[in-house]
């Protein structure tokens, strides 16, 4: 079985893509999927899904909306003879193991890779933890819950973006630890295409030019950031910008280096999200 809200939110059972036509059953199946094995009462999961436009009799719209579950997912059938969406407390649990949703799946890699580099400045640990990562990014297929319409999903989708964001970052600084830089410049501009004000990717942005020998485009990068945040924010780049700029004017070597030691890593990393490096 496996249950996907990284991109538009259906299941799969033995491999096998089964349509959820109701976008009530696909809310429910999300609410129900950010927290596998917690109860969420009925009265949390109706002011989600129906908001302001509370149907006749709210339980027994709800109580539809779980039954179409179950049979999504085949309850009772010889496929899955156990109970899947389970009942009790005055609410609803989806009981499945967290490693059957995507979203779960996403955040464990992702802690993997975290846990990866902890464990020291090696190579292969390195390595391993880019690995992770890429395995982790792998599992989006698009905007979360792509296909549902409600203000509460709109209010997750902006904070599974900004795991995705970290995340693309984390790679990112991952791969210049490895001196992939060159390879992580396309890459680094669609992310400065996505979120044209986040210093912390104009910062990896400059830096990975500057390391593949495109000093004039690194500085570029500066003047437009520069230019956007005092024109839609009323203020300029940060410290750690206007000093990452004046290393690149100064050819700094320091910013030259991969594979530093952690005592000696670039000062670039402090504008890490998730601080991996």
């Amino acid at each position: 079985m496996e249950i996907r809200i990284l991109g538009s939110v259906h299941i799969r059972v033995n491999g096998v893509p089964v349509e959820l036509r109701s976008e009530k059953t696909r809310s429910l199946l999300a609410l129900l999927a950010q927290q596998p094995n917690e109860y969420l009462s009925d009265a949390f999961v109706i002011d989600r899904i129906w908001e302001e436009e509370l149907p006749v009799r709210p339980r027994d719209a709800l109580y539809t909306c779980a039954s179409r579950l179950r049979h999504a997912f085949g309850e009772g059938t010889h496929h899955l003879p156990g109970e899947v969406v389970r009942r009790s407390r005055g609410g609803y649990l989806l009981n499945v193991p967290p490693h059957t949703i995507d979203l779960h799946r996403f955040r464990s890699l992702a802690r993997s890779a975290r846990d990866a580099v902890r464990r020291g400045s090696r190579g292969a640990t390195t390595e391993e933890a880019l690995s992770l990562l890429d395995d982790a990014l792998a599992l989006w297929r698009g905007t979360p819950m792509s296909d549902l319409q409600s203000s509460w999903s709109a209010r997750a989708r902006l904070t599974l973006e900004q795991e995705l964001l970290s995340a693309r970052i984390d790679r990112a600084q991952l791969a210049m630890r490895l001196g992939r830089q060159r390879e992580t410049v396309p890459a680094l501009y669609e992310l400065a295409e996505e979120h044209p004000l986040d210093e912390t990717v104009t910062a990896l942005l400059m830096e990975a030019l500057y390391r593949s020998g495109r000093q004039n485009e690194s500085l570029a990068c500066f003047t437009t950031i520069h230019h956007r945040l005092v024109l839609e924010l009323g203020d300029g780049p940060g410290f750690a910008l206007h000093e990452l700029h004046g290393r690149i004017l100064r050819r700094d070597p320091t910013l030259q280096c991969t594979n530093e030691p952690k005592e000696t890593k670039s000062r670039t990393l402090q504008y890490s999200h998730l601080n991996l490096i």
